[in-house]
């Protein structure tokens, strides 16, 4: 048995100090020397701005470490500096004093003042509690804290960093807000008696529900705790299968509203309490258990919602075009008949066909009558804080559904699941497991949610299970304890723990970890918390949330892909390091300071956890570990260093040894967190156990702006795999473009002097180059001025739109454009670039493919391979997004989730590309797919149909039709023969295939006819319009010829052709100047109508359409779109901040954060 295999023999890196308290080793520090004076300062300005220009926020003169980054500093100074009441001083620290000789008070304006608040606080707390063996060993706490956070080697939860030390250093108390803690000494519950004196320090919260509408802990209680929760920043989880389902009977003797109706609730209120106390949207987790009987609902919730969202939009830009269209004409006409007038007639049953409300139609002419001339029509747009996704529910929370192994059994037999009802456990219906199963695989594929949670994997991990079971998750997921339990963050930057040979520090890795937990455990004794069971149950378990960033720039650097065996391997050793030091720690302190209250009962349980992890450190067979349906991923000794290897297991063998002695201090003490805000505060390239997201970076300026630079780790990888100086340059050049168009083949000073620039307006585009991403965006009249643009030829439609492209106007081609682009601003990406070998291709592989160009990404399985290779070394979970490409199809899916079990992941969130309505198209593969949408392919009213018509057929590509599509079967007998007419439809509902089938006809008729089908389908698809074929084939007579019956509308036909045409102008065109029955109604289509915009741009015609002489209306959001697309070719989301307006949103874990300002959507 490996339990039996002889240790590591290590020396321990501590020694414990009896029952005296801790004793704390100097790494960074020395003795007499402050490290906060040991870094070279500048002053610098923090500024945001609104996207008109205007300063939503502006402080002057802030003092930062001098190799901070800009972002680094807007974070601590728009964020974590205290506003008010802070004691205000001079240059040479002494305090300022008001004319009426108090103290003046202010804002915090160095970095200084915020590492000191924080060390001290943490520092006197555990002096205060006997955490310390002597004051030289508090003293060194407190230096190596504020060593570590100065220097950006790791960093606390962003409440340690608003609220912790205001009170200890500033004296600031406040208003008591409801919290309460438990006093240490004595283990009885107190109410606080003001808002800072015990700090709230926890980022993560768990709460539970009861089935009980206004009671405490019940429905209506939890709104009001989830509220207190939000206010002050952090996030909080809930599993609501408590909770009883639609149609149960309640105790009056009425029927439950069920489930969904109290989630729409509790949505609203946390939407409600992001805009009116906070900057972002709640942090918010909602589960629900696989056997609820509104389940199928919930599964279903967020993808119906955001198709609601879908009608909104389009149907107010149709309501909008087709109203304004029905009103110009009847103006033109001066009718408001539609009767009497066939022009207005025509464009009233566009609009019926396209779906606009006949009630909003005889408005539209009634307002003709009193003098209106133009319909104000709200259009709607998908923007995530739209009022179209504000009308909707379900967009607040992450969702996830709760799995266990029984069901995943189920799905696998394809048997019966059941359904079982929250009051008297009775069956509440059956249904197949494999059909639940593709329901949820269906509902992530179209938006993401809902995410999954093993719930026999989770449990089978807990450390405490005789206090019941794990229930639920923070918003993130990473943390997973028993519910009202809380839990604070901290992460160490790993960046920081290598050398300039990429050699990895692990003693001083090893001495981090063990500050850092003791960190978090002084974090707890000092805490207040937002409701009395949290606080008492804090106290019992006393659960912490370590974890780290820059996994991905560590391995790059060391030129080891991500996706890859010996990745995997060290993450996995340097995460087990973290852990069974922090393991260790714990059961240090529980010899100096007693074992958390509730570890008695759950000693047990929790011996075998620590073992299970221990075994997983010396890779141990499957039948070797205890209680587990599915055994973790092992260290792989084969591809892990052995300095890692051994270190990762001599902390394990010291944290089962001393926990066998002493017990352990905390039921929990790792977590992997997206390490958002605090991860940029870190300056870290990435975050948690993510991968890097780009390899061109803009990197912010202190004066403004921001300047393109090829990720550093790039560079380091590069040196480590062997490339020489001159080598790197030109790979980096390649990424990040020359910067200048001197030199330019393409697009060149002498090519724009000659189109009449002058070298003044020349030298203002060169200002630009080094900055951009592309060339487009330094030709436009805020680089040239408005003035010089109008002298070469542009007027202020063109200069005021946001899709114009003054390059492609000055008449420069696409080709010309394109290979300036690579000239000026690079690839963007490093494939194909001079001197790289295709075997270091992988080391920089991304989380998205890499500049417009780039091919090359992580793997949705390199992700998940990634999670399990860390979760055995994690108390809680990982926070991380597996992002899959847009092509991803349902079964790609469901085998995701299914890897995912079977590699023993506790918990999954999924996001294809594009599966948000939120976001645009990936500019690089979708957006290319529906090229033809672009401006350049809209409708010229100025110009005749035949004229565009010959456009169209030049252009001669052939638009394929979906491999499913829609159509009509029409059955008909003409001069008494049967024939079948057979349509096939676009996407769109426009026409692009026919076939006939007259089966008792000869066979050379039926080959004609079918060669006849061919063709004219061939020219559908190659933009010959549907109208010429109408206008030339219709009153064609030939045999067989006469009556038709079958058919509602045309009564007669002069030849087989004649009626097939008949019914296609009909049926597609909405004519009736060749039908006999007219009816104002639509005969075909509902779900797919033809009389669309889209259609108009394939198809223009003559008589279509009041849509295709309607002006095209230009969705407000088409500018912010291609940004929106911009920023995705960056390894963006394509998501706009919510605070400053920034497109550099980045995924974050499960969550997003803002490079610039650092706003979150999770609760880290």
């Amino acid at each position: 048995m490996m339990d039996e295999a002889k240790k590591t023999e290590t020396k321990p890196f501590y020694s414990f100090a009896a029952k005296s308290g801790l004793k704390i080793k100097r790494v960074f520090t020395k003795e007499q020397r402050n490290p906060l004076d040991a870094v070279e300062y500048e002053k610098r300005t923090s500024i945001i701005r609104n996207t008109d220009g205007s300063v939503v926020f502006e402080l002057k003169d802030i003092l930062v470490p001098k190799n901070w980054s800009q972002v680094a500093t807007d974070i601590i100074a728009q964020k974590y500096f205290r506003k008010a009441g802070v004691p205000q001083v001079d240059e040479n620290g002494r305090q300022l004093l008001g004319k009426d000789g108090k103290q003046v008070l202010g804002s915090e304006k160095t970095a200084k003042q915020v590492v000191k608040r924080m060390s001290r606080c943490w520092r006197e707390w555990g002096e205060k509690y006997g955490y310390f063996a002597s004051k030289e060993d508090a003293d060194a706490f407190e230096d190596e804290i504020s060593f570590m956070l100065i220097n950006q080697f790791a960093a606390p939860n962003s409440p340690q960093w608003f609220n912790t030390g205001l009170h200890t250093v500033y004296g600031i108390t406040g208003n008591p807000q409801g919290h309460y803690y438990v006093e240490q000494a004595t283990g009885k519950l107190e109410i606080s008696t003001d808002s800072y004196s015990r700090p709230q320090c926890h980022a993560c919260f768990i709460q539970s529900i009861k089935d009980d509408l206004v009671n405490e802990g019940g429905i209506f209680d939890l709104v009001t705790r989830e509220a207190r929760i939000f206010k002050y920043g952090s996030g909080t989880g809930t599993n609501f299968s408590t909770l009883r389902a639609k149609g149960e009977t309640l105790s009056g003797g009425g029927i439950s509203s069920g489930l969904m109706s109290f989630l729409k609730v509790y949505d609203r209120a946390a939407g409600a309490i992001k805009s009116g106390g906070t900057t972002r949207r709640a942090a918010k987790m909602v589960i629900l258990d696989i056997d609820h009987p509104d389940v199928e609902e919930f599964i279903n919730w967020k993808m119906l919602e955001e198709q609601k969202v879908a009608a909104m939009v389009a149907g107010s830009a149709m309501c909008m075009m087709h109203l304004n269209n029905i009103m110009q004409i009847a103006l033109e006409q001066k009718t408001t008949n539609p009767s009497s007038n066939e022009k207005l007639k025509q464009a009233v049953l566009s609009a019926k066909n396209s779906g606009v409300p006949l009630n909003y139609v005889f408005r539209c002419l009634q307002l003709v009558k009193q003098g209106k001339t133009k319909i104000d029509f709200p259009t709607l747009g998908t923007h995530y804080e739209s009022d179209a996704y504000v009308t909707v529910s379900g967009q607040n929370s992450n969702n996830s559904v709760r799995i266990s192994n029984d069901f995943l059994g189920a799905v696998n037999q394809d048997a019966d699941w059941n359904l079982i009802f929250r009051t008297n456990g009775q069956i509440a219906k059956t249904l197949k497991a494999r059909n639940l199963w593709n329901k949820i695989a269906f509902a992530a594929w179209n938006c993401a949610d809902p995410g999954v949670q093993f719930d026999t994997t989770i449990n089978e991990w807990h450390t405490c299970p005789a206090d019941g079971k794990i229930n639920a998750s923070n918003p993130c997921s990473e943390y997973l304890f028993l519910d009202d339990t809380a839990c604070n963050l901290a992460s160490i930057n790993l960046g920081k723990f290598l050398d300039e040979e990429a050699n990895f520090d692990i003693d001083s890795f090893m001495h981090a970890t063990r500050i850092w937990t003791i960190v978090l455990e002084i974090s707890v004794l000092m805490a207040q918390f937002p409701s009395q069971r949290i606080a008492e149950l804090s106290y019992r378990f006393r659960t912490l949330g370590l974890g780290y960033a820059n996994l991905g720039t560590v391995l790059m650097i060391k030129g080891i892909p991500y996706d890859s065996d010996e990745g995997r391997a060290i993450a996995g050793a340097l995460t087990a390091i973290m852990c069974g030091e922090s393991y260790a720690t714990s059961a240090e302190m529980a010899r100096c300071l007693n074992p958390f209250p509730g570890h008695e009962k759950n000693k047990e349980h929790m011996l075998r956890v620590i073992r299970n992890h221990r075994r997983a450190a010396y890779n141990a067979k499957p039948e070797e570990f205890e209680g587990l349906s599915v055994p973790p991923a092992g260290i792989d000794p084969k591809y892990c260093p052995q300095d890692l290897l051994a270190a990762a297991r001599e902390a394990w063998d010291r944290a089962l040894d001393e926990g066998q002695k002493f017990g352990y201090r905390n039921a929990q003490v790792t977590v992997t967190a997206p390490t958002g805000t605090i991860g940029l505060v870190m300056d870290c390239d990435t975050t948690g156990v993510e991968p890097d997201f780009a390899i061109v970076k803009f990197k912010k300026l202190a004066g403004g702006g921001y300047f393109k630079i090829v990720n550093q780790a790039v560079s380091k990888a590069l040196k480590n795999l062997g490339y020489s100086g001159a080598e790197i340059n030109d790979i980096e050049q390649y990424c990040k473009g020359r910067g200048t168009i001197e030199g330019c083949p393409s697009i060149n000073p002498k090519m724009l002097r000659e189109k009449g620039f002058t070298e003044e307006r020349i030298e203002m585009i060169e200002s630009q180059l080094p900055n951009i991403f592309e060339l487009k965006f330094a030709f436009n009249k805020w680089t040239l001025g408005e003035e010089f643009c109008k002298n070469l030829g542009f007027s202020n439609e063109q200069l005021n739109d946001p899709d114009f492209d003054m390059l492609k106007e000055l008449g420069f081609t696409k080709e010309q454009i394109e290979a300036s682009n690579r000239f000026v601003c690079g690839t963007m990406t490093i494939e194909d670039a001079p001197h790289l070998k295709k075997e270091h291709y992988p080391v920089f592989d991304c989380a998205n493919k890499c500049g417009k160009d780039g091919k090359r990404f992580i793997q949705h399985t390199g992700h998940i391979k990634m999670m399990a290779a860390v979760q055995p070394f994690i108390s809680g979970a990982i926070s991380k997004t597996i992002n899959m490409p847009n092509e991803s199809t349902i079964e790609d899916i469901k085998e995701a989730y299914a890897v995912s079990h079977k590699l023993m992941l506790k918990a999954v969130a999924l996001y294809r590309d594009g599966s948000k309505l939120s976001q645009p198209l990936n500019s690089t593969s979708q957006g290319e797919e529906f090229a033809f949408l672009d401006n350049s392919q809209d409708v010229d009213e100025t110009v005749s149909p035949k004229e565009m018509q010959e456009k169209i057929v030049a252009a001669g590509t052939r638009r394929k039709l979906p491999f499913k599509r829609y159509g009509f079967v029409q059955e008909a007998v003409v001069g008494g023969h049967k024939i079948f007419l057979k349509t096939g439809e676009y996407e769109d509902g426009s026409l692009g295939e026919i076939f006939i089938d007259m089966y008792k006809e000869g066979a050379s008729y039926k080959a004609l006819l079918n060669c006849f089908a061919v063709a004219v389908s061939k020219s559908l698809q190659y933009g010959v319009p549907l109208d010429e074929f109408v206008d030339t084939f219709t009153f064609t007579r030939f045999d067989p010829a006469g009556a038709v019956t079958g058919h509602e509308h045309i009564k007669n036909a002069t030849s087989i052709i004649d009626y097939i045409f008949r019914v296609l102008g009909h049926e597609y065109l909405g004519r009736n100047d060749f039908v006999h029955v007219k009816t104002m109604d639509s005969n075909h289509k509902t779900e797919h109508e033809t009389q669309t915009e889209t259609t108009t741009i394939i198809s223009p015609n003559k008589e279509i359409s009041s849509t295709a002489r309607a002006k095209k209306q230009k969705p407000k959001e088409n500018g912010s779109a291609a940004i929106a697309m911009e920023a995705k070719s960056q390894g963006y989301t394509g998501e706009q901040c919510t605070e400053c307006a920034s497109m550099r949103v980045k995924r974050n874990g499960s969550c997003t954060v803002c490079e610039d300002c650092g706003t979150t959507s999770g609760c880290s």
